[in-house]
């Protein structure tokens, strides 16, 4: 199983980078983790199937991790995709999602799709599976608009990816990541402390308690990204690919 980093920038775009995407890929499982604003071209530029891909997670209703759904969908939809697709996330997913559709494209969230389309519900610390993905959602803190909030615990073919989300630091981080294969967290500061981020000096005073097989920072401002070239810890960049 790979995981590969679509877009892994902040809702700025700090150094050129793309809004969050990542594309987990498997033997007998393909889906997505967020699909920000960014995320149709930035899946064409690395020549990815979206036709393959059965499920899309979303964490919030943020743009830089939910905007992309729009576009994503009409291309389905102008390519005569064919394969079913589950679009699930926090709840008010299929609310937010028709507004959005609507926002940006007149008329769209009322076009029945080509293809078998499910937009699911998740709450809090209840599992759901959706074929061979196991999801688990927990909630996280990242301000008043746009949530719910919520980071995934996923399990699937025998691993376990953590995913933090945007989110100040709390407690349920740590069931969410507790040993797993690959925990991806925010990390939009070096040790700046701001109401509904994450820093990396507070993240790793947790480590510990996360216990993770391996740590990748993604989401990081300007900040951050200055400092590449110093940080004890693995970052994420565009296209970049993990063997799990």
């Amino acid at each position: 199983m790979q995981l590969r980093f679509i877009g892994c920038g902040d809702a700025l775009g700090s150094g050129g980078r793309a809004n969050t995407c990542f594309h987990v890929t498997g033997d007998g499982v393909n889906f997505l983790i967020d699909c920000g604003a960014s995320s149709l071209p930035a899946l064409k530029r690395l020549d990815v199937a979206r036709d393959n891909i059965d499920l899309i997670l979303i964490t919030h209703f943020h743009g830089d991790h939910f905007g992309g759904l729009p576009f994503f969908l009409l291309d389905a939809q102008f390519t005569r995709r064919t394969r079913p697709l589950v679009i699930a996330g926090p709840q008010g997913i299929e609310t937010r999602l028709a507004q959005v559709m609507e926002a940006l494209f007149e008329h769209s969230s009322k076009t029945k799709p080509r293809f078998d389309l499910s937009v699911v519900a998740l709450n809090p610390e209840e599992s759901r599976t959706f074929g061979a993905v196991k999801v688990t959602p927990y909630p996280v803190v990242h301000g008043e608009s746009g949530g719910p909030f919520l980071a995934y615990r996923i399990e699937a073919e025998g691993r376990v990816i953590c995913y933090s989300a945007d989110t100040e630091w709390t407690e349920t981080l740590i069931p969410a990541a507790r040993e797993a294969d690959l925990f991806i967290a925010e990390a939009y500061y070096y040790d700046k402390i701001v109401k509904n981020h994450l820093s990396l000096t507070t993240l790793e005073a947790h480590l510990p308690a996360i216990n993770a097989r391996r740590l990748i920072l993604t989401h990081m401002s300007d900040d951050m990204l200055g400092r590449l070239g110093s940080l004890a810890h693995t970052t994420a960049n565009d296209g970049m690919v993990v063997e799990l």
